[in-house]
């Protein structure tokens, strides 16, 4: 078995065909799918010493939301180290990260595992994995077919990462710039369209010094988003200070903001610098600033109108140049008209407001989030395999999550528990019955309809049943929504548009 000439001329096609980077990469996959018959394909890039899923065939919809660090995979480990193809040998004994994870074969381990690290020069930017529950589905390929599938893949994987430079700033491109700068913020998880368009915003407003005011509920990620504003800012290699606003006793309220001298008040036995200070040449984060007294906010707003400010205890004016980024979860407008926040320092806070959105807004991006998190969560307790079930995801996406995305991390981490004690072995898989989530309404399949529930509205019923019937469809079509239209038979722009309507896009 070897690609003919017709094989690797619909490849490189595939490669080549438009500039949108996710299609491209979903039309690649598939295809590389297709031509070697794999059970389960995957396109990652590599980045902070983990390699991200670009896109996936034959795999469980939450994989793309997992960041596997190649210290607790050590497949992943050796492509990463390898410089060239990697064929595992079915009787390897080094746990495979995607066991658990192929729908259709849950209950079956991959035997047959190619590692393709791609590299730009001598740089690995990312790689290419093909997996087979048959144990000799790839033998019949050569190294050099392999290779020159390999060098196309970096080619097209490069060339998107050129792009999404260049879309962000004029400076020129480096592969991987910061692969072990323990500093790059946590990563915000997401593909809907309000995270894509949060992300933009951020890249915008980032490389500015304007203030910025984060918006929304509480556990959404406002502090991520911090994050990322100072990471992609001017400011990067300057430290970014944290200041939770709703933790601070008025007392020492303003010793914390401004610092104080010796002597200052009982207690002040030694110059202590402020917030102000320790942040000068970066940023300051002001957690919950809608919690912060009245009498500091006059002291607050002369700071940011003219950059100099004073120790508690001492006359000398001291000279700042630091970026302020702010976050509430309440209603700074209404607390405005309310006189509990000062509507001069609004202005000058929310110069750039970036709104974060509640997770039930943000559809599928919860499968996405709990593949993270279960990762996350089978790495610190040293479970070797820890995976979703379909009716688990199906659970998930119909809860209202008022607890937003720290809710969500929660949940997944008790359930993670619950499951680990009921596993006869190492492959732990999360069922519904491992969730207590109050209020939540299981999918017909997952229990049976409970008939003494409160009624509701035939309007709203019609809805949520349609809500419910267009994920399960759009999940078992590999989260393609052309895919999705076709199987339920309707029109891919209505199937959009209702898709919006409903909250799912």
């Amino acid at each position: 078995m070897s690609l003919s000439f017709g094989d690797i001329s619909a490849l490189a096609l595939e490669m080549q065909n438009g500039l949108a980077s996710h299609d491209r990469f979903n039309r690649m996959i598939g295809t590389i799918h297709r031509l070697f018959q794999c059970d389960a394909t995957a396109l990652l890039r590599y980045e902070l010493q983990s390699f991200r899923p670009l896109a996936i065939a034959g795999l469980a919809p939450d994989v793309m939301g997992r960041r596997f660090k190649i210290d607790a995979h050590p497949r992943f480990e050796a492509i990463a180290r390898a410089g060239d193809v990697v064929r595992f040998p079915a009787e390897s004994d080094l746990p495979d990260p995607y066991d658990g994870l192929i729908p259709e074969s849950p209950a079956l381990h991959v035997h047959a595992c190619i590692g393709l690290p791609l590299f730009y020069g001598q740089t690995l930017i990312g790689a290419l994995t093909l997996d087979a529950i048959a144990a000799d589905q790839f033998s019949g390929y050569s190294d050099d077919e392999l290779r020159f599938v390999a060098s196309l893949a970096a080619t097209a994987l490069n060339n998107a990462l050129l792009l999404e430079q260049l879309e962000k700033s004029a400076t020129p491109y480096i592969p991987s710039p910061r692969i072990h700068d323990s500093r790059v913020a946590e990563e915000l998880i997401g593909e809907s369209s309000v995270m894509q368009t949060l992300k933009k915003e951020i890249a915008v407003v980032a490389p500015s010094d304007l203030n910025v005011l984060i918006t929304g509920n509480t556990g959404t990620g406002k502090e991520l988003v911090a994050q990322s504003l100072h990471q992609q800012s001017q400011r990067a290699s300057k430290p970014m200070i944290y200041l939770n606003c709703a933790a601070l006793p008025e007392s020492v309220a303003e010793s914390e903001l401004f610092g104080h001298v010796k002597g200052a008040f009982t207690g002040a036995v030694k110059d202590r610098a402020g917030k102000f200070e320790l942040a000068d040449g970066g940023t300051l984060f002001l957690d919950e600033i809608g919690e912060l007294p009245l009498t500091l906010q006059a002291k607050l707003l002369r700071v940011l109108q003219y950059g100099d400010l004073q120790r508690v205890g001492e006359d000398r004016q001291l000279r700042v140049d630091v970026r302020i980024i702010a976050a509430t979860n309440i209603d700074l407008k209404q607390a405005v008209i309310n006189g509990s926040f000062r509507s001069d320092l609004y202005h000058r806070l929310s110069v750039f407001p970036l709104h974060v959105p509640a997770l039930q807004e943000r559809g599928t991006d919860i499968v996405l989030l709990a593949g993270f998190f279960c990762e996350r969560c089978r790495a610190k307790f040293a479970m070797k395999h820890l995976s979703v079930s379909a009716a688990a995801r199906e659970l998930l996406l119909t809860y209202d999550w008022p607890g937003n995305v720290r809710e969500l991390e929660h949940t997944i981490y008790r359930a993670a528990m619950m499951a680990q004690a009921d596993a006869v072995n190492d492959d732990v898989s999360l069922q519904p019955q491992h969730f207590a989530l109050s209020g939540s309404v299981a999918p017909a399949h997952i229990t049976a309809a409970n008939h003494e529930a409160p009624l509701q509205s035939l309007k709203d019923a019609q809805l949520q049943f349609q809500r419910e019937y267009i994920l399960r469809a759009y999940n078992a079509s590999d989260r393609k929504w052309a895919l999705c239209a076709r199987a339920l038979e309707i029109d891919p722009g209505n199937l959009h548009r209702l898709a919006k309507k409903l909250g799912i896009k």
